[in-house]
């Protein structure tokens, strides 16, 4: 099915962009990040949830979660390719000019090309939920929920080089910062803290209850909170908690503004994306989204202009 898209705005002259999916809406937003408008929509049927955006190609990825249907759109939501990739198809996120996809129901991760062909798949613990590649482009890791551990693998050959249990029950999303991997641990209240090098945990951060996901900005960690509806903060050199700040209901995807002075949060049951101040922690914009903004991958970043 081709995607309906609505031109509210000019994504060309648009600053920092958020590409937010809405699981209930069956929309792809395009947010304009830097005066909070919706300057572009597509209609994706079936649940669309999980995101990652590649500025460096323009590209949108969003899986729609009842199908396994993967969506590649421009940065105006134009659709550019699609491919069927099974009921199962859930984590996503950018692996040099593709992405890698994890399989819920399969235990496995594939790395597609830019093309949507198989380079490699390999197997990962049970339900792997999200998916992160390292700043290095060599590293991928899967927060394999039922199994309460992360998988580590070689990003070139997807060669598994280490399965490391987390310190809380079912991991769900999983970042790489600063040399280190991070995961929410959605039952365990928790982050864990994992060197991918040696496979070792090396640390544990308390969290509120049911964290989803995390990004880092201004030497800071930012975990949502889903169901006390907070973001907790905590220092992302010492594991410090630093605070706990109220942002909307349900919260659950979150992404780095560009620049480093933010998180975008998406409130599922508030319908909102929020801007959150790293340093001040105060929300300094609030766009209203269609039904159940989700958000759950890397779905911010500053277009490649030419």
């Amino acid at each position: 099915m081709t995607a309906l898209v609505i031109a509210l705005g000019s994504p060309a002259s648009a600053g920092d962009l958020a590409f937010v999916t809405s699981q209930n809406g069956n929309a792809l937003s395009v947010v304009d990040l830097d005066d909070g408008r919706i300057i572009a929509q597509a209609d994706i049927p079936d649940a669309p949830a999980p995101v990652a955006y590649d500025p460096a190609q323009g590209r949108a990825y969003v899986i729609a979660a009842e199908t396994g249907r993967l969506h590649v759109l421009d940065e105006a939501a134009r659709p550019l390719a699609q491919a069927d990739l099974g009921a199962g198809a859930f984590g996503l996120a950018v692996a040099g000019d593709g992405v890698v996809v994890t399989d819920w129901y399969g235990a496995r991760v594939t790395r597609l090309d830019a093309d949507l062909q198989p380079v490699w798949s390999a197997e990962t613990g049970a339900a792997p939920a999200g998916v992160a590649v390292s700043a290095d482009g060599a590293l991928v890791a899967t927060a394999d929920r039922d199994a309460d551990a992360v998988s580590i693998f070689d990003a070139a050959s997807g060669a598994r080089l280490h399965q490391v249990a987390t310190a809380g029950a079912h991991p769900f999303g999983v970042t790489f910062h600063d040399g280190r991997l991070f995961t929410a641990d959605v039952q365990g209240d928790s982050v864990s803290v994992i060197d991918p090098g040696t496979g070792r945990l090396t640390g544990r951060v308390a969290t509120g209850s049911h964290p989803y996901a995390l990004a880092f900005a201004a030497g800071r960690g930012f975990v949502t909170n889903q169901y006390d509806g907070t973001v907790t903060v905590f220092d992302a050199a010492t594991l410090a908690v630093l605070d706990e700040v109220t942002v909307g209901d349900y919260p659950e995807g979150i992404a780095a503004l560009p620049d480093g002075s933010g998180v975008a949060v998406a409130n599922w049951d508030s319908n909102t994306l929020v801007v959150l101040d790293a340093t001040t922690l105060q929300i300094t914009r609030t766009v209203e989204m269609p039904a159940g903004p989700r958000a759950f991958g890397s779905f911010t970043g500053r277009p490649v202009r030419p």
